[in-house]
């Protein structure tokens, strides 16, 4: 098979590649193209790559190419993880939201909506690429926001699209360790939208053993979630939250915390790995090398303000260690090629899988997946709080998506100024204001 990665020079492109060479039982790939629009990005990706096949003469081949079309044709399976307007527009996201004194993040909040606007057009116009040069393929999608840019290329792509995030197996199986059971034999109740969900269950056996966990302070004390959102705040839920979720529970504090660092996620982020290109155009030869360290401070520092604002310590290394999205990739595209059934946590349409929301909506939720694709399955009703949450959320979605699509910077300002995280009209309308302004790319897609 061939797998084709959009944003190939990204640097979390290797775990991709490493997961094929190291995973048991996983698709058969065998020819791997990167495609980016940055040459050197590719050059330094592909090197690290390269490193790491050194000693696996029947690793899959890797070949580069600035060419959309050339990367599209034959593939089979194409992995979406593109950024518009790099790390650089991240930041702009994060300080405009800051500067008026509301979430700067990159999924969440009024950060995530204007990644959206000008990501989802792009976005739009992959797909009809896809529908053209390869009509067969399957899209994963981890572009983010994922849930939003999922649901916008359904319009295009329809089932031949799904969205993948490592957040919410990554929760359940720290919650399943905690209590020493085999995660394999775990029935995970979650339910949500990217970003935005809950566990509410734990089951072996037909018995949900979650208020287990939640009745013993050391064994929840061993789940991230839990310790950045305080295990009382955890049990007067009865669910243990995205660790996302932070952002809207102790939003004062998130927001605090962010502005006090001496730098944003993104502006780390931009800083670093403009460091990683350009060490590895300087020694090619330690490409993997520079790589490896370079991640490793990348994982440590994953919301280290949050956790420090909560008091939640540092990650452990049972946290940063787990397969990541590379591995959800890996395993739906396996459960797709081999067609052998098997649950897992992913972004699809909704149908009546969560009452509540609308059928054509994209929600995370467990899933059946085989050579069909990935179904979801039906889940018990909400409790009130998180529905009117994951409701409000969900519209605001809906507007960003039709705003991004129709180029209307009124409804741009109606997705913002509804977001429960944007405090009123006027500051929604500064929001966009500020992202025009820095963001000249979006000053032209909305009028």
């Amino acid at each position: 098979m061939r797998l084709t990665v959009l944003g190939g020079g990204g640097f979390r492109v290797p775990l991709i590649y490493r997961q094929l060479l190291t995973q048991e039982p996983g698709p058969d790939v065998r020819d791997v193209v990167l495609h980016d629009l940055d040459e050197g990005r590719l050059a330094a990706v592909h090197a690290v790559l390269e490193q790491m096949a050194a000693d696996r003469p029947d690793a899959p081949k890797v070949r580069t190419t600035t060419d959309l079309d050339e990367a599209l044709d034959g593939a089979d399976f194409v992995f979406s993880a593109i950024r518009v307007a790099g790390l650089a527009g991240r930041t702009v996201d994060e300080r405009v939201a800051l500067d008026l004194g509301v979430l700067g993040q990159e999924t969440t909040g009024p950060g995530g909506l204007a990644y959206a606007l000008r990501t989802i057009p792009v976005c739009l116009d992959l797909a009809d690429r896809v529908a053209r040069r390869a009509p067969n393929a399957w899209v994963i999608n981890f572009t983010n926001p994922a849930g939003m840019v999922t649901e916008a290329m359904r319009r295009r792509l329809g089932d031949r699209v799904i969205g993948i995030c490592d957040s919410p197996i990554g929760l359940g199986e720290r919650a399943a360790r905690a209590l020493g059971l085999d995660v394999a034999r775990v029935t995970m109740d979650y339910v949500g939208l990217n970003h935005l969900g809950w566990l509410r269950g734990l089951r072996v056996d037909g018995v949900d053993r979650l208020p287990d966990l939640l009745a013993d302070d050391a064994a929840l004390g061993r789940v991230e979630e839990a310790r950045l959102l305080g295990p009382d705040w955890v049990r007067s839920l009865g669910a243990i939250p995205n660790e996302y979720l932070y952002y809207y529970y102790f939003n004062r504090e998130a927001v605090a915390s962010i502005r006090e660092a001496p730098a944003t996620r993104g502006e780390f982020l931009r800083q670093q790995q403009e460091g990683f290109y350009a060490a590895v155009a300087r020694r090619p030869g330690a490409a993997l090398e520079i790589w490896t360290r370079t991640r490793a401070e990348r994982d440590s520092t994953y919301m280290a303000e949050s956790r420090d604002s909560a008091g939640a310590g540092e990650r452990r290394q049972e946290d940063v260690a787990g397969g990541g999205y590379q591995r959800v990739a890996l395993d739906l595209m396996a459960g797709i090629s081999g067609g052998r059934a098997s649950t897992m946590i992913l972004n699809v349409r909704n149908g009546s899988a969560v009452p509540g929301l609308p059928a054509d909506a994209v929600v995370e939720v467990p899933c059946v997946v085989d050579a069909a694709g990935a179904r979801p399955i039906a889940t018990e009703p909400l409790e009130g709080s998180m529905l009117g949450l994951v409701q409000q959320v969900k519209a605001v979605e809906q507007l960003g998506i039709e705003a991004a699509a129709s180029g209307s910077a009124a409804a741009a300002v109606k997705a913002l100024a509804l977001h429960p995280l944007v405090d009123s009209v006027h500051t929604a309308r500064q929001l966009l204001a500020g992202y025009r302004e820095r963001l000249p790319g979006l000053a032209d897609l909305l009028r």
